[in-house]
């Protein structure tokens, strides 16, 4: 191997540099997961060459055993984790090792803390992939030639992990990638052959690819004047020995299969520090031949909510890899589940193109689905506090689902969960299965309320009456909680109702006395009604007298047809333009200060009290105003005037 001319120094992307502080420092106690990582970008490479010699064979440059080796060189204190894989060019090797191309790579590093212990976490959910290396090693040497280029094109790339990394030309006779680590002193315990060979049992055993270390020969020998001859004369030199089982894990008996087993494949597929939360192992035959291996992790990514993070399963053809984060097979409200997926029914050929017209791809998609919302649906009904905790990161992830998947919208409503009036807290404890079972005599709707916060949520004026009859109401105050309940109109034969939407019809919970005082109210109060609207003329769409109000003067309700408060603020949030909405605003007739409206004679002061009426109406319901200065002034000349 000769080194060119053509060296250059570059400077890391700001990003890197942070993470390689982090790696320097040594943030996990459990330092060996290095090795893990290393081996399982090895087992990538390897995959990828498979799948990109099937259209070429000559990528494979007469060698089609792809292995990955440890080579441990005690003398220079150097540890080498080898592939013949699909390699890097001299760019891929600039771009890959110089910067982190993941979308949301800023707010990752915002969500840092300077606690060790949390940081640690972030980063395993990160996947910090090739730079786990500086844990252990103070200086990292890659030498890489990409499969069917010339020997002389080969790239050494070099970096003690501080602020920069230098890129030289090179020959390397054989294609893939060379990861030489320069060990700190004290981590020298991954020079022992036994140390390495028991971590690449733990952590790498699935891995498809084959993991081999030298074993050395027994020697020929001398005693008693007779020559013993060593264990195997045919290799006393020594030779590269498998150390790992390299068998697809879900290609095997899941009965055979160890939780441990599970959890580290898992790891290797997420690139997740924690344990996963559950997991499915399906084997299917008949029409469609498949296997599924699917994940649950524990806690979400901090890219969750960036749509242009990929996301998807692995893809296998027939054990032969095709691609990582194949979107198609998973719905983006399932965007968190993480696995594999090995079809024996789609083209090796296949690309992301042909995937998106493929009824078994369609086919496939319907079935993880359905997997995926069995799991969930068997751990809330098995383990609810472990589905508390799901719900605690994912939550809101699933509630984009009934918009996105119709067909499954009955199961997908089964797993959501809400806090409601019956609760101490705005713990989201509560399921919708839960709500029927103790809704009271004669109720025939689901009511709910959406608000900015639990709190607003909690203290609306619309709850009043419900509080009065002990009707059970849900709170909602997520973003996407109007989306979620725009799409979920029903629930198990019972219409979900919004209790700040239309006339509030109660149905059989109100007796005939309670409607006939609610008729004499409105024709008492007609002329009070009428002069309440003239005075606010376009500013609303109607006036009423309020059912649904015991302790406030006033409410604003949004029409059947029209858009509530809460989708307006969602829809300006996504920049989209919405049209000028006016509320009904309701009056409670029992109130003092309703009363003391209506016997105001003056019309300049009545239009004050009718204006703050309105306005303190406003302020509950959408927790803001147009216009705050006018208020404060009105309500200061209405407070000198009392």
């Amino acid at each position: 191997m000769t080194q060119s001319v053509h060296a250059e120094t570059h400077g890391f992307q700001t990003e890197v540099k942070q993470l390689l502080s982090l790696m320097a420092h040594s943030l996990y106690s459990n330092k060996e997961v290095f090795l893990r990582e290393l081996i399982s970008n090895a087992s990538d490479a390897a995959d990828k060459l498979r799948f990109k010699a099937l259209s070429d064979a000559s990528l494979f440059e007469n060698d089609g055993q792809l292995r990955v080796r440890l080579v441990v060189d005690k003398e220079n204190k150097t540890l080498t984790i080898s592939d013949n894989g699909i390699g890097m060019t001299r760019d891929q090797v600039i771009e890959h090792l110089g910067t982190i191309a993941k979308s949301g790579t800023a707010d990752f590093f915002k969500h840092l803390s300077g606690d060790q212990g949390k940081d640690s976490q972030l980063i395993g959910q990160f996947g910090v992939g090739f730079y786990s290396a500086f844990i252990v090693a103070d200086k990292v040497t890659v030498i890489s030639r990409a499969a069917g280029t010339e020997p002389s094109q080969g790239v050494q790339w070099e970096s003690e992990g501080e602020g920069s990394f230098t890129v030289a030309d090179v020959t390397k006779a054989g294609r893939g990638t060379d990861v030489i680590l320069h060990l700190r002193a004290e981590e020298e315990e991954f020079l022992d052959d036994w140390r390495l060979r028991a971590v690449v049992a733990k952590y790498s055993d699935h891995i498809s690819v084959p993991v081999e270390m030298f074993k050395e020969g027994t020697p020929d020998r001398e005693k008693d004047g007779e020559t013993i001859v060593g264990a195997d004369a045919e290799t006393t030199g020594g030779e590269w020995e498998q150390v790992n089982r390299a068998t697809a894990l879900w290609t095997r008996n899941p009965k055979e299969i160890k939780d441990e087993e599970y959890q580290e494949f898992y790891k290797h597929v997420a690139h997740d520090f924690e344990d996963p939360l559950l997991w499915g192992h399906n084997r299917v035959e008949g029409s469609q031949e498949y296997t599924s291996l699917l994940y649950i992790p524990a806690r979400a990514p901090f890219d969750l909510y960036n749509r242009e993070q990929k996301h998807g399963l692995k893809l296998y053809v027939q054990r032969v890899f095709i691609m990582d984060d194949a979107e198609q097979f998973m719905p983006t409200y399932l965007r968190f589940v993480k696995g594999v997926l090995d079809s024996n029914d789609l083209p090796l050929n296949v690309s992301r193109e042909i995937l998106q017209d493929n009824k078994v791809t369609a086919s496939l998609r319907k079935a993880c689905s359905k997997r995926v919302l069995t799991m969930l649906n068997k751990l809330a009904k098995d383990d609810s506090e472990k589905y508390a905790k799901f719900w605690s990161e994912f939550g809101n992830v699933l509630k984009e689902g009934p918009a996105e998947d119709y067909a499954n919208r009955e199961e997908i409503a089964k797993l959501l969960r809400f806090a409601s009036t019956a609760g101490e807290g705005e713990a989201q404890t509560v399921s919708l299965e839960e709500y029927v079972g103790r809704m009271k005599e004669g109720q025939q709707k689901i009511y709910y309320i959406t608000a900015d916060s639990f709190a607003a949520a909690k203290n609306s004026p619309h709850l009043e009456i419900f509080r009065k009859k002990g009707v059970e109401v849900l709170l909602m105050w997520e973003r996407v909680d109007e989306w979620l309940m725009s799409h979920l109109d029903e629930f198990d034969g019972k219409q979900l109702v919004s209790v700040t939407r239309g006339e509030l019809d109660l149905g059989d919970l109100e007796d005939e006395a309670s409607k006939q005082a609610q008729e004499e109210a409105e024709k008492a109060n007609a002329g009070l009604v009428e002069r309440v609207k003239s005075s606010l003329g376009e500013a609303v769409k109607e006036v009423r007298v309020t059912h649904r109000l015991t302790d406030s003067p006033s409410c604003i309700v949004t029409d059947d047809s029209g858009m509530s408060t809460q989708m307006i603020k969602l829809m300006r949030a996504a920049g989209q333009p919405v049209p000028e909405q006016k509320y009904i605003l309701e009056l409670n007739p029992d109130h003092a200060l309703v009363k003391k409206l209506g016997a105001i004679t003056d019309d300049n002061l009545f239009g004050e009290w009718v204006s703050l009426l309105h306005e303190q109406a406003q302020l509950a319901e959408q927790g803001g105003l147009n216009d705050p200065a006018s208020f404060v002034s009105r309500i200061n000349r209405l407070l000198l005037q009392s």
